[in-house]
């Protein structure tokens, strides 16, 4: 593990320029990180969400832009393997630190360890400047202190041996313990790793499907290059695609005009599992932001209808504006929990996209802070959660229909025993799935109605399927 891993080719002159403006006074690109990073830990906020409104409240060029993105969502997503090394030059364990400067610090560590063209020295420097700026100067010494060990000693650190595998795993890949605990129990200790791995591969890795109903991927693909995105295909549907070298996918003109939507290919399987066909009614009732439903509006072909519905006018108006970017008027919106029967929606669809709330472990690439806001105990009563969810949502598949339930983890308490519970408890039945998956999920558990991906190699999201026929009780 020793060495640097991900470097933007601009930090070097990033450092040395230290501020969004060069010399006019604005608050530094360091700074901004930081207070991200103190927003993350101490109020509990999501660092996607801290992340792009700080990018929507401080303008910055490409350069600064990718600096504050890679420094404060890199160091959230190493900060067990970070704070493992400062514990290892500080005469202050990292928990007993002030917050301030235990966010310095990770931050200073994390250049040292992951960037390689930042100048040590800037490393050093900025981090004492942000302690002066805090009103803090009696640790300046403190903090400059420890970053020059840790600069002068990261060659050396002394990692956990592979026979302590869990802390080993835990450590080289900034995943807790006990999230590597039910990976190595359920996938043995070389799929952990694989998976551990495939996380952090795929971190900021952004999916696209094109809209097949209304542009070719030829299209699609020629508009986005014209944008000097890089554009490599997809490894499981050929209407999608993967982009490189963009700055934001809402610059993108292909975006704009609703050629594609951002979904992970993972989440595309529940659409092409669905068996929607044009004239269908579609029910997707925890749809935000509406990557599925858009899938089956798509698919629909403008016949048809969808019904579109999340807990809060929020998350609704999110799934409004992808709609209306897209231009789908088969799309009806409502606030509503999913728990909560509707009597006017019974028996009534044709498919029901049951995508419900999960532990999220199979999206750790592209949210790096969920493993650290996921609690054990989070499992079982998320699972509780979706059964309430799963009997109403039952209710509203016309006889003969369909469920599709789905979940972004890999948590069996969420996936095959909720597979189970619906078949024992609920009129459903598992019905094949395999002629409709994609060719490289074939050959599994997909004639058996369901199938777990895998986040391995970070090309795909971990995310699991189930697809169940509606008994009809009349007969």
């Amino acid at each position: 593990m020793a060495g640097k891993q991900g470097k933007p080719d601009n930090d070097k002159r990033i450092a040395r320029e230290g501020s969004i403006s060069g010399s006019d006074g604005r608050v530094s690109v360091r700074r901004l990180a930081l207070d991200a990073l103190l927003e993350i830990s101490e109020k509990n906020a999501f660092c996607d969400q801290v992340v792009h409104r700080m990018l929507q409240e401080h303008p910055m060029d490409k350069r600064d832009r990718a600096f504050f993105q890679r420094l404060t969502e890199g160091t959230v997503e190493r900060q067990i393997t970070i704070d493992y090394v400062l514990n290892q030059f500080s005469s202050v364990k990292v928990g007993k630190m002030k917050p301030v400067i235990r966010e310095i610090l990770r931050m200073g560590a994390y250049q040292f360890l992951y960037m390689d063209q930042v100048p040590d020295s800037a490393v050093c420097n900025e981090a004492v400047k942000l302690v002066q700026k805090r009103k803090i100067p009696q640790l300046k010494g403190f903090v400059n202190g420890v970053l020059r060990s840790v600069a002068r000693g990261r060659d050396r650190i002394a990692y956990p041996p592979r026979e302590e595998f869990l802390l080993y795993l835990s450590v080289k890949y900034s995943m807790p313990e006990w999230i590597v605990r039910r990976f190595a129990d359920a996938y043995g200790e070389a799929g952990a790793e694989e998976i551990c791995a495939g996380f952090l591969k795929g971190a900021g890795r952004i999916s696209v499907r094109c809209q097949g109903s209304r542009y070719s991927v030829d299209e699609v693909r020629e508009s986005l290059e014209s944008q000097g995105v890089t554009v490599e295909p997809g490894v499981l549907f050929p209407d999608a695609l993967r982009l490189k070298n963009i700055r934001s996918v809402m610059e993108l003109e292909a975006f704009r005009r609703g050629m594609v939507q951002v979904q992970d290919e993972s989440s595309m399987v529940v659409g092409a599992v669905s068996g929607i066909r044009p004239g269908d009614v579609v029910m997707d009732l925890c749809a935000a932001p509406g990557g599925k439903s858009m899938h089956a509006a798509d698919l629909l072909e403008g016949r048809g209808l969808v019904i579109s519905a999340d807990l809060t006018e929020e998350k609704v108006e999110r799934i409004r504006e992808n709609a209306d970017r897209l231009g789908y008027d088969n799309i009806r919106y409502h606030v509503q929990d999913a728990r909560i029967f509707r009597e006017e929606w019974e028996e009534r669809a044709d498919v029901v996209i049951a995508d419900l709330p999960c532990s999220g472990l199979g999206v750790i690439g592209k949210k790096c802070d969920i493993k650290y806001k996921t609690r054990p105990e989070d499992i079982l009563t998320l699972s509780k959660v979706q059964r309430e969810i799963l009997q109403t949502l039952c209710r509203y598949v016309k006889p003969g229909g369909r469920l599709v339930y789905s979940t972004c983890t890999m948590a069996g308490e969420e996936n095959e025993d909720n597979v189970a519970w619906m078949e024992e408890y609920l009129p459903l039945v598992r019905i094949s799935m395999e002629e409709l998956l994609p060719e490289p999920l074939r050959g599994g558990t997909g004639g058996e109605g369901y199938v777990q991906i895998l986040p391995r190699e970070g090309l795909l999201d971990g995310f699991f399927v189930a697809v169940f026929q509606k008994e009809d009780a009349r007969k």
